[in-house]
């Protein structure tokens, strides 16, 4: 697994699929500047990126011994990589919607009869990125909801966060109203955050300050930031 993990890491910085800099942060959709910005969806313009991405996946499921009947990418970044995957193991696919339709019949889980549920079927679900872990943790639940077995979610990338954990391991909500997840579900992802700051590191990419400002965010991501001179953008500022 190692060569894959720093083979995405390799590909990733080149196409700029991850960009690291700590210096001149990144706005998230949250208005807050974080030093790493992630776009998995880059490798899908790249062939044999996106067989890597395929590659890796299918090796954690061979070394986790992991049993599946149906692949499942969360909407919208997990679908291609999921579908990806479910050809090439020639698997059953679905996709998951962050919410339920509101019109015609209403799914959430494309690729099932609505009037049907998933008749504990063993499900894989694949992410593109967790970083604090709640879109993913829903749509575990979600798929649990239709009668789904799912114990495993596999990402590209993942941050790595203290919250995802919790979040995973059902200590802490996925949502703002407060739902946990009642069975703990594991997460396996092809690229791990410390082996991305080991590459760049042996590569030169980045230097020692900009590693241990790295380090730094990860462990409290939201007041990193403010604490280094760049605040949270507040929406409509």
């Amino acid at each position: 697994m190692e060569d894959i993990e720093r083979l995405i890491a390799k590909a990733g910085l080149e196409i700029n699929a991850i960009k690291l800099n700590p210096d001149l942060p990144f706005q998230w959709a949250s208005g807050y500047m974080m030093p790493i910005y992630n776009d998995n969806r880059m490798f899908l313009s790249y062939p044999e990126y996106r067989k890597l991405v395929t590659s890796g996946f299918q090796q954690i499921i061979k070394e986790e011994q992991i049993p599946y009947d149906i692949i499942a990418g969360t909407s919208t970044a997990g679908i291609a990589p999921g579908a990806l995957l479910a050809e090439r193991l020639n698997s059953p696919f679905i996709y998951i919607r962050d919410k339920t339709k509101d019109h015609g019949l209403k799914n959430q889980i494309e690729g099932i009869d609505a009037e049907k549920d998933l008749e504990e079927k063993k499900v894989i679900v694949i992410e593109d990125l967790i970083s604090t872990g709640g879109s993913s943790a829903k749509a575990v639940q979600a798929v649990r909801d239709a009668n789904g077995d799912v114990n495993y979610c596999l990402s590209i990338f993942n941050y790595g966060l203290k919250k995802a954990m919790k979040i995973f391991r059902g200590i802490e909500p996925y949502d703002k109203e407060g739902n946990k997840l009642q069975e703990p579900c594991e997460v396996r992802s092809i690229l791990a955050y410390d082996v991305l700051l080991d590459f760049a590191k042996d590569t030169r990419q980045i230097t020692k300050k900009q590693i241990r400002l790295l380090k730094e965010w990860r462990a409290n991501p939201l007041k990193w930031g403010e604490k280094h001179g760049f605040p949270k953008i507040e929406k409509g500022t």
